[in-house]
């Protein structure tokens, strides 16, 4: 018997009892879809992933960390690293650009300040680096430039998300407790940056002492007023107050502007963040917060890193953040997809019901097609090819309906904002390509021994019982 004949007598057996097998690829598309589904959800948290540590500089992308200043900071490396007794200045920064495989050195100086307007106040994340720096991080603005090198006064870029951190200074609310932005337009609106917070807070608490003596005695001592930096945005990071992205919560500025500043206000002084010497007092070089490294290629990034570590720095690479996601990524598909299996299991009980249902109806017909001379092996065909068409016609149905069932999900998940510039279901065309596979391979495995127990019927028995 040829091949064309099986598959007519296996088309011509599903249509025949149309309804039985409506309902047996009914259920294979049920669980189709759900190893699909769960498995996009998967890729979806990959892609976003991807997407995060491409904001963050990519896989190239190496920071160095050196000593700090009293305090003892470790940073992710994959490994346990000891406190570095270096410290990433001017002359490192020189050093670093020497490296074979590095493409760009760019100095980071990370600081808090405080932002004042009006009865309202807010914290603000400090990220200065020099034009080089600010223009490799790709910045998406809405509008502004970004700030321009020792321009004489502080240019700010403010993050989409920095009036989430501002609370009004008599009820400590904010955004946070009432879930409204403060009236202030960062983009228009001149506002007070405060750099020395210590004395800022410390000349809050001693006017409410004096105030309280001077009501007693009559007498207040007089306090040097803390610096207030009039400052203005230049530009405005896009998106909204819905929209997150690796920069929402910072405020930019220009590096070299930023430390004629610090070293005018704080003359004399220890800046904040800035390293000392065992008497307190201010070290001659500036210390960044790290210097962040462009590598020529991501299989360099491991050579470039084990060189800085045996040079006494801390390393700090996306590569190995992503290494380790991708194994909890690869923990979390396999749970997902299990679930989605179990679906697909009581699909393959439902397909060998539906055969062995078919061998007792059918009978005769196998009997008098045993007699005629027809092989066990086409009987074996055309019973695993009906199982086969079932897994078969049920995987791309189940896929159309993962397909419909991925792109609502996406859409209610764009309206929530819920990743930024990706997919919550992510259905790439390998996926697709394995799920209708693997439904096959399911069909023909349910289908395997109902055929077998076909092969194994006596044609005269068949032929006589039926």
């Amino acid at each position: 018997m040829s091949w064309m004949d099986l598959l007519r007598m296996s088309v011509s057996n599903l249509r025949r009892r149309k309804l039985r097998t409506f309902l047996t690829v009914l259920g294979v598309v049920i669980g189709t879809a759900s190893i699909v589904v769960m498995i996009s959800l998967g890729l979806g948290m990959q892609q976003a992933m991807y997407n995060e540590i491409e904001q963050y500089g990519g896989l190239t992308t190496v920071k160095v960390y050196g000593a700090q200043s009293g305090e003892s900071m470790m940073y992710y490396s994959g490994e346990s690293q000891e406190e570095s007794e270096k410290y990433v200045d001017d002359a490192c920064i020189e050093d670093l650009q020497k490296m074979d495989h590095v493409l760009s050195v760019d100095p980071v100086y990370n600081m808090s300040g405080l932002l004042l307007k009006g009865a309202y106040e807010g914290y603000a994340d400090i990220v200065a680096m020099t034009p080089e720096g600010l223009e490799a991080r790709n910045i998406k603005l809405s509008s502004g430039s970004l700030p321009k090198e020792n321009s004489g006064q502080l240019e700010l870029v403010y993050g989409n998300h920095v009036l989430m951190n501002f609370y009004e200074k008599g009820t400590g609310k904010g955004y946070w407790e009432t879930g409204e932005l403060p009236d202030i337009d960062l983009e228009k609106d001149s506002l007070f940056l405060i750099l020395d917070q210590d004395n800022y807070y410390a000349s809050q608490e001693s006017a409410s002492m004096e105030l309280q003596m001077s009501g007693e005695d009559g007498e207040s001592t007089a306090r040097k007023p803390v610096k207030k930096h009039v400052v203005r945005a230049c530009g405005l990071v896009a998106g909204g107050e819905n929209d997150y992205n690796a920069n929402s919560y910072s405020v930019f500025c220009d590096l070299n502007t930023l430390k004629k500043v610090l070293k005018k206000e704080f003359s004399g002084r220890v800046i904040p963040g800035q390293p000392q010497t065992k008497n307190g007092k201010p070290m001659k070089n500036f210390c960044y917060s790290y210097a962040q490294l462009k590598v020529d290629d991501a299989d360099n990034v491991a050579v470039v890193s084990n060189q800085l570590k045996e040079m006494g720095y801390n390393v700090e690479t996306n590569a190995e953040y992503m290494d380790s996601m991708k194994k909890q990524m690869a923990i979390i598909q396999a749970v997902l997809g299990g679930i989605g299996a179990v679906s697909l299991f009581v699909a393959a009980i439902g397909i060998a019901n539906t055969m062995m249902m078919s061998i007792y109806e059918r009978t005769k017909e196998i009997g008098v097609m045993k007699v005629l001379g027809c092989s066990l092996s086409n009987i074996r065909q055309m019973f695993l090819m009906e199982a086969a068409f079932i897994g078969f016609f049920g995987g791309i149905v189940g896929n159309i309906l993962s397909l419909i069932m991925s792109a609502i999900m996406n859409l209610l998940a764009g309206k929530a904002q819920m990743l930024d510039g990706a997919n919550i279901s992510y259905i790439p065309l390998w996926l697709i390509l394995a799920s209708i596979g693997f439904a096959m391979l399911v069909g023909i495995l349910a289908g395997y021994f109902p055929a077998k127990r076909a092969m194994k019927l006596s044609p005269l028995e068949a032929i006589r019982n039926s």
